[in-house]
């Protein structure tokens, strides 16, 4: 039935090109690799390092794995912002969101 639902919710989508892509490009997993930057007024950008194997090894050095959900929102003021899901409640939302 979530799928169902999902696929409807695609094919609605799909009636907007532009929405359909902001879609499918938030609903996609990252790729081994793949960096996602994304700046304070909300637009992003992706980058595969996988080829440049010193570069991607530069970056890990400076990277530290997730261990729970992260929720980034963009308010009315054209600011991004990162949710804190450290309460019990704010992670079970932040999951509920990720199914």
């Amino acid at each position: 039935m979530q799928l169902l639902k999902s696929a409807l919710c695609l094919i609605a989508l799909s009636a907007t090109p532009a929405l359909a892509d902001d879609a499918m490009g938030m609903m996609k997993m990252m790729k081994g690799g793949e960096v996602v930057a994304i700046m304070p007024d909300g637009h992003m950008g992706t980058m595969m390092m996988k080829p440049d194997d010193k570069m991607m090894g530069d970056m890990m050095k400076m990277a530290k794995p997730l261990d729970h959900c992260v929720m980034i929102m963009t308010g009315d003021d054209g600011k991004t912002y990162v949710v804190d899901t450290s309460t019990p409640e704010a992670m079970k939302a932040c999951e509920k969101m990720a199914k």
